[in-house]
């Protein structure tokens, strides 16, 4: 097995699971509980890579951050560096295909803790942002589990927006999932079988804690 493709796959999958609990967890928390006409609209736009081919929205995150873009210009021009066919453009496609995976489990976990608890936090004198950390997150963190699970798990398999955002560079943009796929191509069936049997049984324990945590969220 490539173990180089494994390792970076692994550090693909930590680092969009983190930056998703950063900026989902907020968006979550927002949706989970506000109520305005076009929240419908909103949603939409968040499930939409679930539908989506990821090499459709790979092809406009290419067109979106190549270097003739105005936003590829200007991360040049800050970094040095170009997105497309880097890691970080690759995390920065891995991070908008899960967000679904990430989002909506947190909805369902915000969603289910009892308001009239909320509320009498609040009648207490406790700050919204205390309430949340003291009372929201302690009640939810089974289903916010389960959204991260999920989402490590979605991220190491990935493998046609990875292909789009990043090609194939060893070291840089080889995943296992595009490892895989060139020792399919290369007939090396053997190598291709362990890291294809590894994705198996990785994802069929990833998807059993993830739904223990959900679980423990109806329990509760």
């Amino acid at each position: 097995m490539n173990f180089p493709a494994l390792w970076l796959s692994l550090q693909l999958a930590t680092c969009t699971t983190a930056v998703l609990l950063l900026i989902g967890l907020p968006l979550a928390a927002w949706l989970a509980r506000a109520k305005f006409r076009g929240k419908f609209l909103v949603e939409a736009i968040v499930a939409l890579p679930l539908v989506l081919p990821p090499t459709v929205l790979g092809f406009y995150l290419l067109m979106a951050t190549g270097p003739h873009s105005a936003f590829g210009r200007g991360y040049e021009a800050l970094t040095g560096g170009r997105l497309p066919f880097s890691f970080v453009g690759i995390l920065l496609g891995s991070v908008i295909y899960n967000l679904p995976f990430a989002v909506r489990p947190f909805i369902a976990a915000l969603a289910a803790v009892d308001q009239r608890l909320i509320e009498a936090s609040w009648c207490l004198g406790v700050s919204r942002g205390e309430t949340f950390f003291r009372v929201t997150l302690p009640l939810s963190w089974p289903g916010i589990l389960a959204g991260l699970v999920l989402t490590f798990a979605h991220s190491l398999g990935e493998f046609g927006i990875v292909l789009m955002m990043g090609g194939n560079i060893p070291g840089v943009t080889r995943t296992l999932s595009v490892s895989i796929y060139d020792d399919v191509q290369a007939q090396n069936y053997h190598s291709a079988g362990m890291a294809a049997g590894f994705l198996v049984v990785f994802s069929l324990v990833m998807l059993s804690l993830s739904s223990l945590c959900g679980r423990r969220v109806l329990a509760a």
